[in-house]
């Protein structure tokens, strides 16, 4: 048997029958819906946190593996687009200079490139597009291999059409270097060894014993070739095309005044003459009758790997000169 409750009435001065209005029960019936609601939601979450289902522990293991991956292909992007940018360096620095070509502007690079950009994008994009911008870095560095590639098949053509002028072009180092340990002091500002004050070091200093052979580092005729001031002894042979190469300090000149010489062959021995403190050979490449960095000029003889190389010691080199 129903309940009945009733209530006095301090209006009426009564006991009246209790009854609780429809609205009252519909809002208590759906705030005990919505508890019970909240409170499934509270422990069906609780439950797949703490006891996940295999299917879960497989697909956060395949989505921890995906973000690794995603993280190996963001550093390979890394170390390609810095090669990219060492071989249009060298691009431009290097081959087309020798060949009198002009430097591809990076305007012309810059329609197919965004050199540093997506990366920096790839970084603090969501795992959701994450994908999607190393896809496009890959497209952007495979644009810019063809690039370079259209550019290096001009630089083979000027090879064929300049084959004379490619045999006088220096080329090489004009002391045995395989293992890159001969260069002392590298082009630019030095102090020097004899004065003490900063001067222009217009070459490249290789250190060696004395009565090692120096070599002509590409075919030409010899200017001079005996002794000087604070040169020592030393040789200056014209290549033609605007090239001209120094060998300083040398103990003994072999090569003439007049003399033809070709690549590779020995013009003198390396020595401490003139203003020296050791043993060596002071290098100099000139175009037109000024001074260049010779480090660009070893092409003949290194590879890619040995060409880097010898680029980081030449730029590092000691803040003091041999002469």
């Amino acid at each position: 048997m129903k309940k009945i409750k009733y209530f006095y009435n301090t209006n009426t001065l009564r006991y009246e029958k209790l009854v609780t209005p429809l609205r009252v029960k519909l809002l208590r019936t759906f705030g005990f819906l919505s508890a019970l609601a909240v409170s499934c939601l509270i422990v069906i979450s609780l439950y797949n946190k703490f006891f996940p289902k295999a299917s879960d522990k497989e697909l956060k293991l395949k989505y921890d593996n995906l973000k690794d991956d995603y993280g190996m292909l963001n550093n390979k992007i890394q170390s390609l687009q810095q090669q990219m940018a060492a071989l249009e360096q060298r691009d431009n620095k290097v081959y087309r200079s020798i060949f009198e070509a002009n430097p591809l502007p990076d305007s012309a690079r810059a329609k197919q490139i965004e050199q540093k950009k997506e990366l920096d994008k790839v970084s603090v994009k969501n795992d959701d597009e994450l994908g999607t911008d190393i896809a496009a870095a890959l497209n952007n560095l495979s644009a810019r291999v063809a690039y370079q590639f259209d550019s290096y098949d001009v630089i083979d053509k000027l090879i064929r059409n300049q084959g004379n002028k490619l045999a006088c072009i220096p080329a090489i180092q004009p002391v045995s270097n395989k293992e890159l340990t001969r260069i002392a002091s590298g082009f630019g500002m030095r102090i020097h060894p004899i004065y003490g004050i900063a001067k222009m070091h217009n070459g490249l200093d290789f250190t060696a014993p004395q009565g090692t052979p120096i070599y002509a580092t590409g075919d030409g005729v010899v200017t001079t070739a005996g002794p000087g001031t604070g040169t020592g002894n030393h040789v200056v042979i014209n290549h033609g095309y605007g090239y001209e190469t120094v060998y300083m300090h040398m103990v003994k000149v072999k090569a003439r005044e007049g003399q033809r010489v070709k690549r590779g062959e020995v013009i003198g021995w390396v020595g401490s003459t003139g203003a020296s403190t050791g043993p060596h050979c002071h290098y100099e490449v000139h175009i037109n009758g000024s001074p260049v960095d010779p480090v660009y000029f070893f092409f003949n003889d290194l590879n890619a790997e040995q060409y880097d190389r010898l680029l980081k010691i030449a730029s590092v080199g000691s803040a003091k000169s041999f002469d």
